[in-house]
């Protein structure tokens, strides 16, 4: 089933499955999710028939307790299990103790009555624990990890059209790109979208432009180009409007760090023939950014890319040993960056 599917089923009050096991990092969808399954449960039910309980404070033998019991006069109980650490390979000792066996003969012969859900906010779950494989053969299993920007498209626009909105080409292109294609942060900037389109209902770039910050990571990949380019006044100026929107320098230098070394990845990966999905899965990076590096990386050479990346290192040693001002440090980065003539 995929996440459209079971947002439909929740939408229309449809038959649910009795266990589910949501299973992704995708915030807004987590969100999403869960308020489907709460109103699948009537209002004046949901008191005694909803619950969720968080596993990093909660037993999950107080969950189950709830899952075996009978709806409280209703037909059906919805029982959200948050942050199983359980399930996952993640080796860090938990606050609380959590009683695996039961939770493995729960799904053996789960309540006909209830509707059990994991919500699983991490990339993959630990496929060698008997309650791992136990769970996924009784579950139905949604994955709401990294969309593409096909499925953001998709969805942005399913939701936009549900509310009789439209939204101009080149306003959603500009969205996904001032966004890095963040489906919880698009979701989050369409509320002011929709109000400034009224009465029309039609988003436009203006509007976007003017109501939507770029990410840092958006404002960091302009700031690449400007180094790659060495124009070391635009790259100056950029650098310092980040400081002046009060960005930390070491996350600023960071964050560059990792888009030149995400760059440098990829022109070796993409030289021996891995795709775009390759190489986001290899990578573990969201499948837009490696496009964007895919459209620039060809521009620059190997030995530019790793001249950036360790004069970025240097920066950010004497940033953690020195009292020079974080733009003085930039700035003469730049200088020597823009001057030096590669052998």
């Amino acid at each position: 089933m995929t996440i459209n599917e079971l947002l439909k089923t929740l939408d229309k009050g449809d038959q649910l499955a009795n266990v589910y096991l949501i299973l992704g990092e995708a915030d807004y969808l987590q969100r999403r999710l869960k308020a489907g399954f709460k109103n699948s449960v009537p209002v004046e039910e949901q008191t005694m028939n909803f619950a969720s309980y968080d596993m990093d404070t909660v037993p999950l033998a107080v969950a189950l307790d709830d899952a075996m019991a009978a709806p409280f006069f209703g037909e059906r109980r919805v029982v959200c299990i948050d942050n199983p650490q359980f399930l996952t390979g993640e080796t860090k000792k938990q606050k609380v103790d959590h009683d695996i066996d039961s939770l493995q003969t729960y799904l053996g012969s789960p309540m006909p009555s209830t509707v059990l859900v994991f919500f699983a906010p991490y990339e993959k779950l630990d496929g060698r624990k008997k309650v791992v494989k136990q769970l996924k053969k009784t579950a139905t299993t949604i994955e709401i990890g990294n969309f593409s920007e096909r499925d953001v498209r998709q969805f942005i626009g399913n939701q936009l059209k549900r509310a009789g909105y439209t939204m101009a080409p080149d306003a959603l292109n500009e969205l996904i790109q001032r966004t890095d294609a963040d489906l919880t942060l698009m979701m989050s900037e369409l509320p002011k979208l929709e109000l400034f389109a009224l009465p029309a209902k039609e988003i436009q770039l203006s509007a976007v432009t003017g109501l939507v910050r770029q990410t840092l990571t958006q404002n960091v990949f302009d700031l690449v180009n400007r180094v790659l380019a060495k124009d070391t006044a635009g790259a100056v100026i950029l650098y310092r409007e980040l400081l002046l929107a009060k960005e930390e320098p070491l996350r600023i230098n960071a964050i560059l760090q990792g888009q030149f070394r995400l760059l440098i990845q990829t022109k070796i990966l993409a030289k021996q023939g891995y795709s775009q999905g390759k190489l986001a899965s290899i990578l573990k990076v969201h499948p837009y950014r490696i496009k964007l590096a895919l459209q620039s990386h060809r521009r620059f050479k190997l030995t530019d890319l790793n001249r950036a990346y360790l004069g970025l290192f240097r920066v950010e040693q004497q940033m953690k040993s020195t009292a020079m001002e974080p733009e003085m440090l930039f700035s003469l980065f730049m200088t020597q960056f823009a001057a030096q003539v590669p052998a």
